[in-house]
């Protein structure tokens, strides 16, 4: 175990260099990845998007058969701009037993846990075989899991069982929510300050839409579903950008912004984004074109990720139920890759090291007994594959 965590620790310190901020191009990491699978004579399958610039990741250990278990990770990380980090985000840094760095969480720990078992993993007896899968873009949306499931769709064999590592504080996670990944563009009128009765200001029907949203999110809070396992127990909205406009002395001829909505499992969360859109078309539209009939307000779903629910969990949760001995599932309000591959019929749980209370903020560090938790979990997920 020492020397597999040497060897963690010095994958970690590679993969916290590569840059992966999501919507860039992955060509480094995967190269990286790709190649330390070849020095282990595995080969390893990419799947690109349209562009060809991000690529997943997928490579199988042991028997080229049905079942054995998929180990799902991503490689991207949300941007380091506006954080006040004590070190560089991008270099490894240790203090004490913790290990700084961008996406040493959030989960390239996870990642390094597993690359570095692979000598494990080849080395062992497997009777079942243990799939890598390391997909692109998850920050945003789960971007990069419809092109993974359509190449795993050409394999001639499927996997069984799904674990998605995103940290969970070795607690077996049966459920969360869902995300709509939501964008509002907003055309109005430029018109100098002096008369902006001439203009349309695009930036005031966006503060219009956001108190919609807030109203909206405010009556969810106030009625929260009782007995729901979830923290918060209701679905959420949150505006996370806005940009817009030119000048302070003129109306704003445009302005756009982000946000997102995470409906409760079983929730059709498209309702919720017709309320917001039917407010736009019948509150703010009007007006706006009555002094311009080009005002335009575009909501844009860029991407609905699916809620992972328990319909799917039992044989996953089971399998490491037996590993740990651990008895209890939980749910989580953050969202993973887990719910693709729980609607694609994959029995699917998330289950890794560290708190996702770490991730997304400046100094996100994992912790080197949690390395250690995950290496060892991955040592006995081979001897339970060898039997």
């Amino acid at each position: 175990m020492p020397q597999t965590l040497d060897a963690a620790l010095d994958i970690l310190d590679a993969l916290v260099g590569f840059e992966t901020v999501s919507g860039r191009p992955t060509h480094g990491i995967i190269g990286y990845i790709q190649d330390f699978l070849a020095h282990h004579d595995i080969s390893s399958t990419l799947s690109f998007d349209e562009a060809k610039e991000r690529a997943n990741i997928f490579a199988t250990i042991g028997p080229e058969i049905d079942g054995g278990v998929v180990l799902n990770g991503h490689t991207d990380v949300v941007p380091v701009e506006g954080q006040d980090w004590s070190s560089d985000p991008f270099t490894l840094t240790r203090k004490g037993n913790r290990l700084y760095g961008r996406g040493s969480v959030d989960m390239k720990g996870f990642l390094a846990c597993v690359l570095a078992s692979v000598p494990v993993f080849k080395a062992a007896p497997l009777t079942k075989p243990i799939h890598i899968a390391f997909t692109f873009d998850e920050e945003t949306g789960g971007l990069g899991m419809p092109v993974l499931l359509e190449s795993l769709s050409g394999f001639a064999y499927r996997p069984e069982i799904v674990i998605v590592g995103e940290p969970t504080q070795m607690k077996i996670v049966t459920g969360h929510k869902g995300g709509y990944e939501m964008r509002t563009e907003i055309k109005g009128q430029e018109a100098h300050s002096c008369d902006p009765r001439q203009g349309v200001n695009a930036i005031t029907a966006a503060m219009k839409l956001i108190s919609k949203i807030e109203e909206m999110n405010a009556q969810r809070a106030a009625n929260p579903l009782e007995g729901s396992p979830f923290s918060p127990p209701y679905p959420t909205f949150n505006v996370g950008t806005v940009e817009g406009g030119a000048a302070r002395n003129a109306t704003a001829g445009w302005c756009n912004f982000d946000w997102e909505y995470r409906p409760m499992p079983g929730e059709d969360g498209s309702v919720a984004i017709a309320e917001i859109q039917a407010f736009a078309e019948q509150d703010i539209l009007p007006a706006m074109r009555a002094v311009c009939d080009g005002a335009e307000i575009r909501i844009i779903t860029e991407i609905a990720v699916p809620p992972l629910d328990d319909r799917n969990a039992a044989k996953a949760a089971e399998f490491v139920s037996m590993i740990t001995g651990l008895n209890d599932t939980g749910v989580v309000s953050f969202g993973t890759d887990a719910g693709y591959f729980s609607d694609a019929d994959y029995s699917t749980v998330v289950f890794g090291p560290g708190d996702i209370s770490r991730a997304h903020k400046a100094d996100e560090y994992i912790e080197l007994e949690e390395l250690t938790q995950g290496l060892d979990f991955l040592h006995k997920l081979t001897t339970r594959l060898s039997s």
